[in-house]
């Protein structure tokens, strides 16, 4: 028997001697009978001087289908004992926060300056395929997805399908936003969408590679409004400063970190965005639920299935036993 064996309710097994109490205990059944009529029956009492008495006829017991009755009591009660297989116990993923990822999608991250496994990419393309693997890893989350570029919309709402955000993700493009970067409407999108949700921590991962150019709204007074949400945003900056291709505004995104209490990244290459999602995780990481729950599989249709296969089986022999008697009578 396996060590992670057990019973639900081992105290059912007391009623296995339940049967035996009822027969020493309670009187037996008795029932009336039909009997042959016999026309002469008192003239032949007179005769014979014989008082009749009352009788009674006790039928021969059929041990086989005894036995067969109290197994499936006993099987009835292993079932009503619940056996089952009882796993180690997991501690319950706590869902504690939105995570909601802001990315740029303007003109400049179709730049083909990164590399993965030795093969140039697109800033987009190598942003995409880390991010995905990081999305999955934040099982404890419900995730969010802002894209922007000239302007932000929503790509995925706060789910907890965390496969679903993968697949949104991937269907996204260089350019659907348009080719300007509007950090600000895109801040403020974002909290337009943490204001449709119940839960309290929030956070907001900001990825771009440019210098903001929008005009309704400057990053900083955006920075603010998220600030008195107590909302915490993480910066990451796409590209390196010194390279001539890039004009990422590293002061802006630094600010807007501080604000909220986050911390600003900078990304130069694909290794260093795995390093800086492996600090994330560290900073925010997945959330468990004090109390554990034990996995467990129940195994009472077993001996339940059995009972019912021995309850045919007892009432077949008892109609073939009867059937033989009246086949030797005839």
């Amino acid at each position: 028997m396996p060590d992670n064996f057990q019973f639900a309710y081992p105290f059912v097994a007391f009623l296995a001697v339940l049967p035996f109490l009822i027969y020493g205990l309670l009187p037996a059944i008795k029932s009336k009978s039909s009997s042959l009529l016999f026309p002469y029956f008192d003239a032949a009492t007179k005769v014979s001087k014989q008082k009749p008495k009352k009788a009674a006829f006790v039928k021969k017991r059929n041990w086989l289908t005894l036995l067969l009755m109290y197994l499936i009591w006993l099987l009835l009660l292993t079932s009503l004992a619940s056996p089952e297989l009882v796993g180690k116990p997991e501690k319950k993923i706590k869902t504690t926060r939105n995570f909601l990822i802001i990315a740029d999608l303007s003109f400049s991250m179709a730049n083909k300056d990164w590399q993965i496994d030795k093969q140039p990419v697109t800033r987009w393309e190598a942003v995409k395929s880390i991010m995905q693997e990081f999305i999955i890893k934040r099982e404890s989350d419900r995730m969010g997805l802002v894209f922007f570029g000239s302007n932000a919309y929503i790509q995925a709402p706060f789910t907890s399908d965390l496969n679903t955000v993968n697949t949104m993700l991937d269907e996204a493009d260089v350019g659907m936003a348009g080719q300007m970067t509007n950090i600000g409407k895109a801040l403020v999108k974002g909290m337009d969408l943490f204001e449709r949700d119940s839960i309290q921590k929030k956070v907001i991962l900001l990825l771009t590679d440019g210098v903001d150019s929008g005009m309704d709204i400057l990053p900083l007074d955006a920075a603010k409004l998220v600030k008195d949400e107590e909302t915490i945003i993480y910066t990451i900056g796409i590209g390196d400063p010194g390279n001539s291709s890039s004009d990422l505004d590293e002061r802006t995104l630094t600010q807007i970190a501080e604000l909220t209490d986050g911390k600003y990244f900078r990304a130069k290459d694909a290794e260093a965005l795995e390093d800086i999602y492996e600090e994330l995780e560290k900073l925010e990481p997945v959330e468990y639920e004090e109390e554990s729950y034990t996995p467990k599989t129940l195994l009472y249709f077993y001996p339940l299935g059995l009972a019912i296969a021995l309850g045919f089986m007892m009432v077949f022999i008892n109609n073939m036993i009867l059937i033989f008697k009246r086949f030797r009578k005839n």
